[in-house]
């Protein structure tokens, strides 16, 4: 490495934020880049630690120590190069990411792992602002055409890796605009969408035809695209929430989180509110807003609740409060429970854990409570803790439980695939074919719920897949 001692001389920095009251007024991205002189610095932290453990935690494969060592040396175009050589999109992965690369990280051991995910998001950066990253196109077609079902990221990988090995991919996206849940789920506090918009148009150069507006199983068949191209890749996502059928379910003011967020990003983007809300305006403003969910979508939907000016809100998580440090014996190198507090954590919000809703609490039809109880871990299993019972204020109820899998009418149901025990669409991770003839699945379609990370990898090994089904053989890395 560059600076073999650089670890013990350099504490770690990371990139800083808006303060909370600031970040608030605004619907744009509220973190602030390290200086360069800083970022090499911290680049120069990377250890010849032998056994690059950060390998291990990055689904795509990443050459992480490598573009560390270029970023230290000052070799910004080769770290760049390095970067895309495994990562279609570094710039959502550099600001979504949970950055599991450095929970693997050696330096991790005592909570000072390398910044990673911050240096992996400034080389991407950079990219854009010198105009190195340009249009790839392949230098010869293959004459074979591919239809990709889905344009979240593992189907734009998948597009764009098809594209580049000289096929003709054609994206089908059933919303108004392209990105999947990076458009509609991510909200732009965290990532705004002129990035997917600067990709698609790279994508465009590359020879990758995108068409909106088009549901797969409704407005086209699935039979009419296996006719039309040689293969067809399932890349729709796991877009089936969880719900929670507790009494007063159906109560006006209890929503999935994920009609709360398309909302808000669908104005932000310029949508009239009738277009924007076609079913009706949710607001969280003047509210008393509470978040079933502890995860990321969960998180998501407590910084849109602030933004719009909730007069509370309180998160619910089902499990027990996580330590605040993991035991690293136990845990490194792998992904640790801990409590976890996000930027929009800090700008306003209670937490409750070990919490179980029993049921909705409504008045002239809309809900104005939530009926909770506390609940322990005993033998193995969580226990309502007896006498416990207690109401929450809630004018808007969030569910953030994850998703459940792919949705299975229309799409899925026309294509016939076998599915697996969890009702994703079965394929193993080797050729990503599925049970019919001529389609392959990848993504959170085949894996169930996940992160971009894996999205990305899996859209990656599946264009190899079809590209060396098609040709016989194949260029395309895994």
């Amino acid at each position: 490495m560059g600076k073999p001692t650089g670890f013990l001389e350099i504490e770690r920095t990371d990139r800083g934020y808006d303060a909370p009251a600031e970040r608030l007024k605004t619907w744009k991205e509220f973190v602030h880049p390290l200086p360069e002189a800083q970022l090499r610095q911290q680049a120069a932290r990377c250890m010849d630690c032998g056994i690059p453990f950060c390998h291990q935690g990055c689904p795509v494969n990443n050459q992480i120590p490598d573009f560390n060592n270029l970023i230290y040396r000052d070799h910004w175009k080769h770290a760049l190069d390095n970067l895309q050589s495994t990562n279609n999109f570094p710039e959502f992965t550099g600001r979504i990411c949970p950055a599991p690369c450095e929970a693997s990280c050696t330096l991790n051991i005592q909570d000072t792992p390398v910044t990673i995910k911050t240096i992996e998001c400034q080389i991407i950066d950079r990219g854009w602002d010198e105009g190195w990253i340009k249009p790839e196109p392949s230098p010869r077609g293959s004459g074979k055409r591919v239809a990709v079902v889905g344009s979240g990221p593992a189907g734009l990988a998948c597009a764009q890796q098809l594209a580049r090995a000289g096929h003709a991919p054609t994206v089908f996206e059933k919303s108004d605009r392209i990105g999947g849940l990076l458009r509609y789920g991510i909200p732009d506090f965290k990532m705004e969408k002129h990035l997917i918009d600067r990709r698609i148009k790279q994508m465009e150069g590359e020879g990758v035809i995108f068409r909106c507006g088009f549901e797969v199983g409704k407005d086209v068949s699935v039979q009419r695209l296996l006719d039309d191209y040689d293969v067809l890749v399932m890349a729709g996502g796991a877009e089936d929430p969880r719900d929670l059928p507790a009494p007063g379910r159906d109560l006006a003011g209890v929503h999935f989180a994920m009609e709360f967020l398309t909302q808000q990003n669908k104005r932000n983007a310029g949508d009239a509110e009738e277009q924007a809300a076609p079913q009706g305006t949710l607001s969280a403003a003047g509210k008393h807003v509470v978040v079933i969910g502890g995860g990321d979508t969960g998180s998501d939907c407590i910084g849109t609740s602030n933004r719009h000016g909730a007069l509370s809100v309180t998160q619910l998580e089902i499990m027990p409060r996580p330590p605040e440090r993991e035991n690293k014996q136990v845990t490194w190198p792998d992904w640790p429970l801990k409590l976890r507090t996000s930027s929009s954590h800090e700008e306003g919000c209670e937490r409750e854990f070990a919490v179980a809703t029993k049921r909705f609490v409504g008045e002239g039809g809309r809900v104005t409570a939530i009926e909770c109880v506390r609940l322990e871990w005993r033998d193995g299993r969580m226990h309502e803790v007896e006498g416990s019972n207690f109401e929450l204020k809630a004018d808007l109820v969030l569910l953030a439980m994850g998703f459940v899998g792919p949705r299975h009418d229309g799409f899925v149901q026309q294509a016939g695939v076998e599915l697996d025990g969890r009702g994703n669409v079965k394929a193993n991770v080797d050729d990503y074919r599925t049970s019919t003839e001529n389609i392959f699945t990848c993504g959170d379609m085949r894996r169930g719920q996940s992160l971009v990370v894996w999205a990305i990898r899996e859209g990656r090994q599946c264009a190899r897949a079809v590209d060396e089904y098609l040709m016989g053989a194949t260029k395309l890395p895994r």
